[in-house]
């Protein structure tokens, strides 16, 4: 992470729409600019022959140098699909609300959305997003348009951490979809894990791909705080006093074995399973990002 970036990552900057626009270009540009170049599909870059446009098609392949030669509409047709749908969904509950060295887990996980949306966008691929609480869900409809962008980021910035996690009946269209689509899920898997298992389960198709980005803090995973500390359950309200130095072993243990817990159960539904700690740069996620599309769009 780069001196520049980490001034940048502030709640004051990342809670606006400019300040996460910024933040995700600098994080992509960042990345593009020392990855391999093959890694970058990009739009109608893989393609083998033209054919003549027909109603319906995409717009966006449009060849206008071919049309200037001959004042004929072509496509440029792939061998391949080049372009897939990527849908971002982010659990919105109270526990997102945990807070380490002035960023929460809704704030973190905002941030790799619109870095990750910015990503797709330049890949020339359909993005969307929902955020979901038992109180709101934030919608923006997957779509390939110059204003999505920044429809994405404004809806992102209003999203707040708060009731506990409901999987809504406005999302029930969601399920059982046959598209060819890439489903990123970012949460901490606190609040009613079953519920949410269940939730992403119902996501998963043959055709499609879900990564979960399980987001954790540095201090959460470790206790490495040498002191007394009263934790608050964030959905209950209810308080637990431990002494850390005494306590440390025995919860690191049963983290782990609820954390192999998570991830063997997301492997055997076949779910790209992430833990993220908050504390780590983004690029290897980016990286693993665009390894897994390349495998959807073989």
């Amino acid at each position: 992470m780069t001196k520049d970036l980490q001034q940048l990552l502030k709640p004051e900057i990342l809670h606006t729409i400019d300040g996460l626009e910024l933040v995700a270009r600098i994080i992509v540009e960042g990345f593009m600019s020392g990855s391999n170049p093959s890694q970058s599909i990009g739009i109608g870059q893989e393609f083998s022959q033209y054919r003549s446009y027909e109603p319906g098609d995409d717009l966006r392949q449009l060849d206008w140098k071919m049309y200037a030669r001959s004042e004929r509409y072509f496509i440029k047709q792939s061998e391949i699909e080049t372009n897939i749908t990527v849908k971002f969904f982010i659990d919105a509950s109270h526990s997102m609300d945990h807070t380490e060295e002035g960023m929460s887990k809704l704030l973190y996980a905002k941030m790799m959305a619109a870095a990750l949306a910015y990503l797709a966008r330049k890949q020339g691929d359909t993005y969307g997003l929902y955020s979901v609480n038992e109180r709101d869900v934030h919608t923006v409809r997957p779509r390939y348009e110059q204003q999505q962008f920044m429809r994405f980021l404004h809806t992102m910035v209003k999203v707040r951490a708060e009731s506990t996690w409901k999987a809504n009946r406005q999302l029930e269209h969601l399920y059982n979809h046959h598209n060819k689509e890439m489903i990123l899920f970012f949460t901490d898997m606190y609040d009613a894990e079953e519920d949410l298992l269940e939730f992403i389960k119902r996501l998963k198709t043959p055709r499609n791909e879900v990564i979960v980005f399980h987001l954790m803090g540095r201090h959460e995973l470790l206790l490495d705080q040498s002191r007394s500390l009263t934790f608050e359950d964030l959905e209950t309200g209810e308080r637990l006093k431990i002494d850390t130095d005494s306590q440390q072993q025995a919860y690191r243990e049963r983290l782990g074995n609820w954390l192999q817990g998570v991830k063997d159960w997301m492997l055997q539904k076949q779910i790209n399973y992430q833990l993220v700690r908050m504390n780590e740069p983004l690029e290897p996620l980016l990286r693993d990002f665009l390894k897994i599309r390349k495998t959807m769009i073989r």
